[in-house]
């Protein structure tokens, strides 16, 4: 019986999983593994958010393999060594997994290839499974990667996708091959009360929703704070619960301007993804350096734990970092804005947001979390790197009856209207009382400070 081994990273799905495709096609049974790996928590990546949002994931892969009559193997420790031990165990030829983009996906296949091929085991790396197209399917003609998006998209729109992959009838997995308890959530703490449930079942029932009620309003909603007409299905992507591809596929197949819209933001994953692929660094040096000495110290510290804290006395900033709080998720608008507000009202390090960031999301994904917050810092791939978003500018914009801010602020919520934006415009207001910070920053003091940095004044 020849037996080959697929390990799950960022690709915890039955449907449409090329290297699960490939395996069953390729032997006469298969090991699912998935490997809890210590790495990743050395680097400090184990978020309380992320791990019970993968406790269900895994959770729900186990009952999909099971129904099909097979099982999940999960083991904990060194990637590479548990997938040596398991190919030993189950005799396994080959070994498949998705390709991924970070410099560690980059050093996990090394290592994966130096333990297997001295046993005479081949690596199989599948393209094209945890983005629509693989980072270097389009290049330009003197680089390796695409620096501007909008050429990027350009070329991006027009190439094929592969069609996505059923998902298996039956998977037939060998005896002998031992595994660990199936993690739960229960089982992780100082999780965020308000996240979401995590796993394959899960996604494909916000996918069937998305497409029937939400993706046609998506062009003209995207922005809307309170109205909360995104997909929320970025966490889904980040796990691989769904597939770029099969999103790309069905989202053309509804068509209009949400779709091409939404669309559009898949690209923009891709663009991300590409990006970190070509340059591994990015994801902790400044993509284009702008020689900026950002505020240290007590006073800037007080004022990153105001931010953290979402008592910076705007508003609008504040709402979006209790709604990240709360749900380990933001809304994209909110991620713009409050990214903008640290690095550049407040001439804070972008690393220090982004690490923050990371901590909560349950999509702390490192392309495009790292990327966005580049792209706001002004040191990534942004043309117009000296951009600063208004909040009250913002806010006036996009939350205009501030609903969005009595939601998560709720020491306002007697506030009617847009005057909830400008609490210390509101004659009577006893903001004491009602445990409301004054603003930490005169928004105009923080736009000559960042212009005086940046050489801009």
């Amino acid at each position: 019986m020849t037996v080959s081994i697929v390990l799950f990273t960022s690709d915890l799905r039955l449907h449409d999983h090329p290297p699960l495709r490939a395996a069953l096609d390729g032997a006469d049974a298969v090991v699912p593994l998935f490997v809890r790996d210590e790495a990743v928590a050395d680097a400090g990546f184990t978020a309380p958010n992320r791990m019970a949002f993968l406790a269900d994931c895994l959770t729900d892969l186990d009952a999909g393999l099971r129904d099909r009559g097979g099982r999940l193997v999960v083991r904990s420790g060194d990637v590479a060594d548990e997938v040596a031990r398991a190919a030993v165990e189950a005799d396994a030829d080959a070994v498949h997994i998705a390709a991924g983009v970070s410099a560690y996906a980059h050093r996990r296949e090394e290592r994966l290839r130096a333990a297997l091929e001295p046993q005479g085991r081949r690596l199989h790396v599948h393209e094209a499974v945890i983005t629509a197209l693989a980072p270097g399917a389009v290049t330009p003609a003197a680089s390796d990667h695409f620096a501007v998006f909008t050429p990027y998209h350009r070329h991006w729109a027009r190439q094929p996708l592969r069609d996505p992959v059923a998902a298996p009838r039956a998977v037939r997995v060998p005896d002998g091959v031992g595994s660990e308890a199936i993690p739960s959530r229960p089982d992780v703490s100082t999780v965020s009360e308000g996240l979401a449930r995590g796993g394959e079942t899960e996604a494909r029932k916000r996918l069937t929703a998305w497409l029937r009620d939400g993706i046609g309003a998506y062009e003209d909603r995207h922005d809307d704070l309170p109205g909360d007409a995104t997909s929320r299905l970025s966490p889904h992507l980040h796990f691989g619960t769904l597939s770029a591809v099969e999103l790309v596929h069905r989202a053309r197949g509804v068509g209009g301007p949400g779709a091409e819209a939404f669309v559009r933001q898949l690209a923009w994953r891709d663009f991300h993804h590409q990006v970190l692929a070509a340059r591994p660094d990015a994801s902790a040096a400044d993509y284009r350096p702008r020689h900026d000495r950002w505020r240290s110290g007590a006073e800037a510290q007080e004022d990153i734990e105001a931010w953290r804290e979402g008592r910076t006395g705007y508003p609008v900033v504040d709402a979006a970092m209790r709604q990240l709080r709360h749900e380990g998720w933001m809304h994209n608008r909110g991620r713009l804005l409050t990214a903008s507000f640290l690095a550049k009202t407040l001439y804070v390090d972008w690393r220090v947001g982004a690490r923050h960031f990371l901590d909560l999301l349950v999509d702390g994904d490192v392309a495009d979390n790292q990327l966005n917050w580049q792209w706001m810092a002004g040191t990534g791939t942004d043309s117009r790197p000296n951009r600063v978003l208004n909040p009250l500018t913002q806010a006036r914009r996009y939350d205009p009856e501030g609903a969005y801010v009595r939601l998560w602020v709720p020491e306002l919520a007697g506030i009617a209207g847009r005057a909830v934006h400008e609490p210390w415009k509101v004659r009577g207001l006893d903001r004491a009382a009602r445990d409301y910070p004054d603003p930490i920053v005169d928004l105009s003091e923080g736009l000559a400070r960042f212009k005086k940095a940046r050489g801009l004044d």
